[in-house]
Parts: structure tokens; C-alpha cells; sequence
């Protein structure tokens, strides 16, 4: 697979790197390491506790990147934006063995968490759960039909509710249109009205961008809360011709944009980043220089 060019990022209340170790261990195929720490001066006053600190974990899962953020108490994930797991019976050796790594990785995410739909048998798999865990990251562990198209292990799922309701169908598309290669996948449609969701709002689609693949669902049930800082999508750039282009097609909020964040028409955060970032950050003063800019120059890092 090429590099990974979109990673989710975990908004975590100055515990990352417990966090990490604890997706290491609960996790198939996981590792976690601290990946870049707070520097010593130059913070701003608030940040000024953090001096040394860890400031980022990478998290790997088979393979996909999950980097945490070790931050205050501004923000905290809901589950507008969750962690698909896929088990295929393929991946696992066989559905007896995918059944018992899903229950294994069901029972430790449930711990201290609670659940948001119970494991059990639902019309679109043999094997479902969706689980807030106890840093309030959501999972949906899903058996997978080994019949079926391939998928990653992990997938995003972008679910629209609240102040996004039933617009995900247009979210894949303005993605679809928005990243170079990308794509739109299949949808399902509600069919009926189902709680807030239209009958034409999606009970389940579809992305790619690239090689990776997203879900996007329209919410069925009301829900007080959309999408926040909490997570948020990072993507690396190229140049700064590609960051230019993405920030000017993703950026709908201009009180929300900071040290290359932005956030989207929908709501969804992005941060829109050059892919050698870590390299860029070794520049003399790079962190004070970053904290000054909306968009990110690369040549003024």
C-alpha cells in the first residue's frame, strides 16, 4: 500500500501516550511510540505545562496510522467520526478465529466505555458492535462476509448528524471531487423516514481517496452532537501548491482555521499539512513560527 496520505487524529487530554499503550495492547497488529514531543520554550502561556511532554503517539493497526494528540481539555472524540474494524474471516484464518478476535477486542474497548449498539446479529453482518471506549473513541467491530469486496482493516466512518443531518450523500460526492484521485463507492439509502434521516439520507456509503477507503451514514436516531476538533483528519501535502488548493476547496470557516487546521462545510476538521512535517519542525524556532500561521507556508516554518 502507498504511504498512508490521510491519518485520523485523537484529540487526547494529556494522557496520549497511555492511550497509545492501551490501543497497543488491546488492538490486533498494533504498536504505539511517541512520535514528536512539546518543545521546551517558545510554548504559548497555556501550553506552557506541556514543556517536554509528548506532544504526538502514532498508533499502528496492521498497518494504518492513527496519530493521538496530547492536548488539554478544550476537545473530546464523540462518535460522529468512528474506527471501523473489519474482520475478515480471510484475515484471521477462518470465521471462528475472526469471531474470537472480534469478542477479544470487544470486551476490552467495552471496559470502562459503554456500548452504542450491542454486539450481535444485524441484517447487514453475522457479528456488530459500536463501542465508546474509555477515552471516548468510538469502534465498530464488524464481521465481514469473506464473499464480499476486499476491505482494510480500518476505515473512518463519518457519520452526519446534528447540524450535518442527512447531507452525507453530498459529502462523498464534494469529496469525491475535491481529492485527486478519488472516488464515490456504493449507497444505501434509508428508503423511509427513519428518525431525523430523509428517506433519500444514507443508511451506509462509500469513499476512496486514493487507496484509502471512508464510510459516511446519515444519523437515524437525533443526536446533540456533530463534528469536532475531537477527531480530526490530517492530510499531507505534497508541495504547497497541493496545500493551497486544498485549503482553499476544504476551508469554509475562517474563525475555525489555525497552525493548519480548518474546518469543512459539514463541520469535519481537517488539517491540511506538508507530508514532511516532522522534518520541517526541526527547523530553528519552527513551533513559534507555526503557532502564527493559519494556512500552512512551508517556506516560512
Amino acid at each position: 500500500m502507498a504511504a498512508q496520505k490521510i491519518v485520523p487524529n485523537v484529540w487526547c487530554q494529556g494522557n496520549a501516550e497511555e492511550v497509545g499503550r492501551f490501543y497497543s495492547t488491546v488492538l490486533p497488529r498494533a504498536t504505539s511510540r511517541v512520535a514528536s514531543r512539546y518543545p521546551q520554550t517558545g510554548l504559548l502561556d497555556f501550553q506552557q505545562e506541556m514543556a517536554g511532554l509528548p506532544l504526538t503517539v502514532e498508533v499502528d493497526v496492521d498497518g494504518f496510522e492513527i496519530v493521538l494528540i496530547n492536548a488539554g481539555a478544550e476537545f473530546r472524540p464523540n462518535p460522529s467520526i468512528s474506527l471501523m474494524l473489519n474482520f475478515d474471516p480471510l484475515m484471521f484464518g477462518d470465521e471462528t478465529a475472526a469471531r474470537a478476535e472480534l469478542g477479544a477486542v470487544w470486551r476490552a474497548l467495552c471496559e470502562g466505555g459503554r456500548e452504542l449498539m450491542p454486539l450481535g446479529e444485524y441484517p447487514f453482518s453475522k457479528r456488530y458492535g459500536w463501542v465508546e471506549d474509555r477515552y471516548g473513541v468510538s469502534w465498530q467491530l464488524m464481521l465481514t462476509d469473506p464473499a464480499g469486496e476486499p476491505r482494510p482493516f480500518v476505515i473512518p466512518s463519518l457519520m452526519f448528524g446534528g447540524a450535518a443531518q442527512n447531507r452525507a450523500a453530498e459529502a462523498i460526492d464534494f469529496y469525491a471531487a475535491t481529492f485527486d484521485d478519488a472516488a464515490a463507492g456504493g449507497r444505501f439509502p434509508y428508503g423511509v423516514q427513519t428518525g431525523p434521516a430523509a428517506p433519500q439520507a444514507l443508511m451506509f456509503g462509500e469513499f476512496r481517496i486514493g487507496e484509502q477507503w471512508f464510510a459516511a451514514m446519515d444519523s437515524g436516531v437525533e443526536q446533540d452532537f456533530s463534528f469536532t476538533c475531537g477527531v480530526s483528519l490530517e492530510v499531507r501535502c505534497a508541495d504547497q501548491a497541493e496545500i493551497d488548493r486544498l485549503w482553499e476547496a476544504l476551508s469554509a470557516e475562517p474563525r475555525a482555521e489555525q497552525c493548519g487546521w480548518l474546518q469543512d462545510r459539514f463541520g469535519v476538521s481537517w488539517q491540511v499539512v506538508p507530508e514532511k512535517m516532522g522534518e520541517l519542525m526541526e527547523r530553528p524556532d519552527a513551533y513559534a513560527h507555526l503557532m502564527e500561521m493559519k494556512k500552512i507556508v512551508i517556506a516560512d516554518i
